[in-house]
């Protein structure tokens, strides 16, 4: 495998962004990145496109809602547009992935849930390549509450999806949700084309399962690349068609910015990364 490149989710620094996204942009661009992983991006691509250029960035994925009325993150839900608006939005800042960050716990926890998860991403798929583009899905930990038959839900969505529908696996949250990490990279094959590069204290249990006490980003013990209980050397190595290996903190322990270059310097150090 041709070594992935390095990418950072904006999520990460989303209160930077939104306050100065010119100079948070050219503050990543000035620590080595040449790429970003593009967040509530549709809404505004043309000033997104115009501040990555000016930085000399790229965002080739991009989060954005595919398959809910409303995004949940860990502190706040947005609204969702239509997926044709989101496809236009991405062409416009160059996109070659819009991956689908979160689906709500309940559509995993039947399997008619799943199949419909699953039906809609294959049409997605086809919309897509109108544009010119793919789709992926960026898992949580509340596909691996369930099982049916002795398959995760997470594992009976990659059955039903067609091979073109493509996978970007939380390394972090795959944790939380009980599984061997560098088992499912090795599991996923080629399909796996990113990985959200997170390290920390997995919580205790997992925090979509029934009766789970409600949290948010502020409840996670999220730790620089290399110092927590994510394996990420490891499920670095077993991928076989990884193209971005992209840094995210749900919760950065310290400055977003310095936190960056110490996970960046991770994949560097380690040779995970061209």
């Amino acid at each position: 495998m041709a070594l992935p490149l390095a990418s950072v989710q904006l999520y990460t620094l989303a209160k930077e962004f939104s306050e100065d996204m010119s100079g948070s942009l050219d503050k990543l661009a000035a620590l080595g990145l040449r790429n970003v992983e593009a967040f509530d991006f549709v809404r505004r691509p043309d000033e997104i496109r115009a501040a990555l250029d000016a930085s000399g960035l790229a965002s080739p994925t991009g989060h954005a809602p595919l398959l809910s009325d409303e995004l949940w993150t860990p502190d706040g839900s947005i609204p969702t547009p239509a997926p044709e608006v989101v496809f236009e939005a991405a062409a416009k800042i160059g996109m070659t992935t819009v991956i689908d960050p979160f689906v709500p716990a309940e559509r995993w926890f039947t399997e008619e849930g799943v199949a419909d998860i699953a039906e809609r991403l294959n049409r997605l798929a086809e919309t897509a390549a109108g544009f010119g583009m793919t789709v992926g899905y960026h898992n949580h930990a509340q596909e691996f509450v369930k099982s049916f038959d002795g398959q995760t839900a997470y594992e009976r969505f990659l059955e039903l999806t067609d091979d073109r529908v493509e996978i970007e696996l939380d390394l972090f949250w795959a944790l939380t949700g009980g599984q061997d990490v560098p088992a499912l990279v090795e599991k996923l094959g080629d399909r796996l084309i990113a990985v959200h590069v997170k390290d920390g204290i997995a919580p205790a249990s997992n925090p979509w399962a029934p009766g789970s006490d409600e949290f948010g980003s502020d409840s996670l013990e999220q730790l620089r690349a290399g110092t927590g209980d994510v394996p990420l050397a490891a499920s670095l190595r077993a991928g076989t068609n990884i193209r971005y290996a992209v840094i995210e903190y749900d919760k950065a322990p310290g400055d977003v910015f310095e936190d960056i270059a110490a996970s960046y310097a991770f994949l560097k150090d380690g040779g995970f990364i061209a």
